[in-house]
């Protein structure tokens, strides 16, 4: 049991990265002093919906069956949960878009654009969707690995926990490092792609995405330390 605990929990803090990123980007239109606050709520958001999706196991199981499909197109039956991956995916990737634009041309164009910020409402509204989303993949995951639903949610908790005390670390790094934000919101636009993917049933493993994610990171962090290091010889 301990053994299935650990592997279901890293798994689980390994399938929550791209949760953890969104909820970093999105809290950062927030004041300063309420960004804390609203990634623990954020994903202390996440960890409810999970286990409220692992209490509806039953339904869960039966999403891709025909009877509950929907509608055919081109010939692919979609299922609701079809449709919550297809929807999550076009949030993530109109998301990511609006952040890329405002990040290049948002501060040229209007110099008190900087100063604005969005409702603490508003930024939770947007990640109790998204956690929607996120936390199929999460719980299907679980539902195929171990059978013993305590042991699923002592896993969810475990790694919400976990993700809870990386949450600040990870939005300093993207708030002070512009480059590494820019990365994050290509990451959250590669998400949207996959998620409308496998909501079409075409599977692109999540392997690639990490990889090519922590290829991006390594060559972002050998630049970060190339230039302190000609920092520090031309102050020297």
């Amino acid at each position: 049991m301990w053994i299935a605990l650990l592997t279901l929990s890293a798994l689980e803090i390994v399938l929550g990265v791209d949760n953890l990123v969104f909820i970093s980007i999105a809290v950062s239109k927030l004041p300063v002093e309420r960004r804390s606050l609203a990634r623990r709520f954020g994903l202390a958001l996440a960890c409810g919906t999970r286990i409220l999706l692992l209490l509806s196991l039953a339904y869960l199981s039966r999403m891709d069956d025909t009877h509950f499909s929907l509608f055919e197109f081109f010939g692919q039956e979609i299922s609701i949960r079809d449709l919550i991956l297809i929807g999550g995916g076009i949030f993530l990737i109109v998301k990511g878009a609006m952040e890329i634009h405002d990040a290049i041309f948002g501060g040229a164009e209007d110099p008190k654009h900087v100063h604005v910020v969005a409702s603490f409402g508003l930024v939770i509204a947007q990640i109790a969707v998204i956690d929607i989303v996120f936390s199929l993949d999460s719980v299907i995951t679980a539902v195929g690995m171990v059978s013993n639903i305590p042991v699923m949610v002592a896993a969810i908790v475990l790694s919400v926990m976990v993700m809870i005390f990386a949450a600040d670390k990870m939005g300093e790094i993207i708030e002070r490092y512009p480059t590494v934000k820019m990365l994050a919101l290509a990451f959250l636009l590669l998400v949207g792609v996959v998620l409308i993917a496998e909501g079409f049933e075409i599977h692109i493993p999540r392997g690639y995405l990490y990889c090519a994610m922590a290829f991006s990171l390594s060559v972002e962090a050998l630049n970060q330390f190339a230039q302190r290091k000609r920092a520090q010889r031309g102050a020297s």
